[in-house]
């Protein structure tokens, strides 16, 4: 049975390790620690999840992470039990120290946006508890690994959650991918437009994608 921790103590017992494997990342891109602000860039079909960090008011790479796990595949998440990973702009709402899968990052799916659309499509049972999470398995939440949650548990909680942005997408559209068909509403395609717009200031070294 799991314990009942409390996220400082698993902060100061993971922290320093943790610390020392991603500062150089940081130190690499010139940014300093902790920074400002963080933004989050998961891409579902590349399976990858970019950290990025404020820094002198322009964004800078850290590093990446692959996604061990996810269910379903392109679409946003339209209710309870569809086994999709929501596809959207997120704020992580909260750290459980005691999860079922290590360590997990609570995001604020549905937020606004995905209630203003399900009203206007008249659904309900949005469903919820979507996170990211250590260990392997996903339904509807992104798997990262025990080592990369224990990293980013700790840099959210330096950096305050506050301070956190996630932007989920189908792909990455830096690549010139065209957006989904078929895979969803109409406003799903309205929404890809704004997500390929929110990711066009992250770009590596100025180089078009990676």
């Amino acid at each position: 049975m799991l314990g009942k921790r409390t996220v400082l103590e698993v902060i100061n017992r993971i922290g320093p390790e943790a610390r020392s494997r991603y500062r150089p990342h940081f130190e690499n891109a010139g940014a300093a620690y902790p920074p400002r602000k963080i933004l989050l860039l998961a891409f579902k079909e590349e399976r990858l999840l970019e950290v990025w960090a404020e820094n002198g008011g322009h964004p800078v790479f850290i590093c990446e992470y692959p996604i061990v796990g996810a269910s379903g595949g392109p679409g946003p998440k339209l209710r309870e039990g569809d086994l999709q990973v929501p596809e959207g702009r997120y704020r992580v709402s909260g750290m459980n120290p005691n999860s079922a899968f290590y360590l997990s990052l609570k995001l604020d799916y549905p937020n606004a946006f995905d209630k203003q659309q399900a009203e206007a499509d008249g659904r309900t049972n949005l469903g919820g508890d979507i996170f990211i999470h250590g260990g392997s398995a996903s339904i509807g939440c992104l798997a990262m690994g025990d080592q990369a949650i224990e990293e980013l548990f700790v840099l959210s909680a330096d950096v305050g959650l506050e301070n956190i942005e996630v932007l989920l997408a189908p792909s990455d559209f830096r690549q010139g991918h065209a957006f989904p068909r078929n895979t969803g509403p109409a406003w799903a395609n309205a929404l890809y437009g704004e997500l390929a717009t929110a990711l066009e200031p992250f770009r590596r070294g100025g180089q078009e994608g990676r």
